[in-house]
């Protein structure tokens, strides 16, 4: 009887260390995966694309162009993903969000409403909230409506005012060699559309986009990691009639869209949630925006990073999540 009964323990043991060590390996599974949530939220009658993982509090992630998508970002800003509840949107009219027929309805401001939109249907009370290149534009934007609704805000490579903006990119022009800017000149003024093969007639042609992506901007975009794969004629594959109705029709070096709105400085200082400005040392958003920026905000942090240009997260991927995760933790 007695062995019957040690036999029986020894078995309960041997049962019990398999169920804990499956529960075990089972919570290390967990841990270590990151399940994506994908879907559409349909925000003021147009259906915006979402893509959530990661975990932690939300930190919703706003993308630049305008008219690019979300994907630039990706692989770049997975180590996030550790510390905080990822949510990636391609705005209205890019990406895999909806088109919109009537163009007019791609502003800044309905932008906003959609992040707003996004943000409750989600469930995801308050918000961090990173925007890159016009994704910070329209960031600042959502802060100055909506800041209630936000726990901290990081601007990157941005901007405050076209005007500005545009400022930066006359300077831009003037450091050029006389070639490029000669030939950048002659295309814009011979009209920058309706060229080429019936496909091809409602974007830049190549050339242009070689002309100004390649070489007038390459240096503004990477210094100390250039994307071996980025390709300036690739870089126009994006929302054309988004891009046309907010940055305008008549070349690179000039924001004379609906974007021309966008004059942002003198509202700044009644930002009042902590803010991160981030940019690069030789970014196509000159520091000089950053710095005022900083300025305008009481108590924000501004950090350049070092041998980076607008892409920073890629020229210094290590700095930028550390910076973000810091700032956020």
């Amino acid at each position: 009887m007695k062995l019957i009964i040690i036999a029986s323990f020894i078995i309960l043991l041997h049962a019990l260390f398999l169920t804990s060590d499956a529960a075990s390996k089972n919570s290390d599974r967990q841990n270590a995966v990151y399940k994506i949530e994908q879907g559409f939220v349909d925000a003021n009658g147009v259906m915006i694309y979402y893509e959530e993982f990661g975990k932690g509090k939300p930190l919703m992630i706003v993308h630049g162009g305008p008219g690019a998508s979300h994907d630039y970002f990706l692989p770049y800003l997975l180590p996030l993903a550790r510390e905080n509840r990822l949510i990636f949107i391609d705005e209205r009219g890019s990406g895999q969000s909806q088109k919109l027929e009537d163009v007019s309805k791609y502003t800044v401001e309905n932008m906003v409403e959609d992040v707003e939109a996004v943000r409750k249907a989600l469930k995801l009370g308050k918000i961090s909230l990173l925007g890159h290149s016009y994704g910070g534009v329209l960031a600042q934007a959502y802060a100055l409506k909506y800041q209630k609704n936000l726990s901290h805000l990081i601007l990157c490579s941005t901007f405050p005012s076209t005007s500005q903006m545009n400022d930066v990119f006359k300077k831009m022009e003037e450091k050029m060699a006389p070639s490029l800017l000669d030939r950048i000149k002659k295309m814009e003024k011979d009209g920058l559309f309706g060229h080429g093969m019936p496909y091809e007639k409602n974007r830049y042609t190549n050339e242009y986009m070689i002309a100004a992506w390649g070489e007038g901007y390459f240096p503004y975009l990477y210094q100390n990691h250039p994307d071996p794969n980025y390709d300036p004629v690739a870089n126009g594959n994006m929302a054309w009639d988004l891009y046309r109705e907010m940055w305008g029709s008549d070349g690179e070096f000039i924001i004379d869209g609906n974007l021309k709105s966008v004059e942002y400085v003198d509202k700044l200082h009644t930002i009042h949630v902590p803010t991160l400005i981030t940019c690069g040392d030789h970014d196509e958003c000159d520091p000089s925006l950053s710095k005022e920026m900083h300025e305008k905000i009481e108590g924000s942090k501004l950090i350049i990073f070092p041998e980076s240009g607008h892409m920073t997260f890629v020229d210094q991927p290590d700095m930028f999540i550390k910076a973000v995760n810091d700032f956020l933790h």
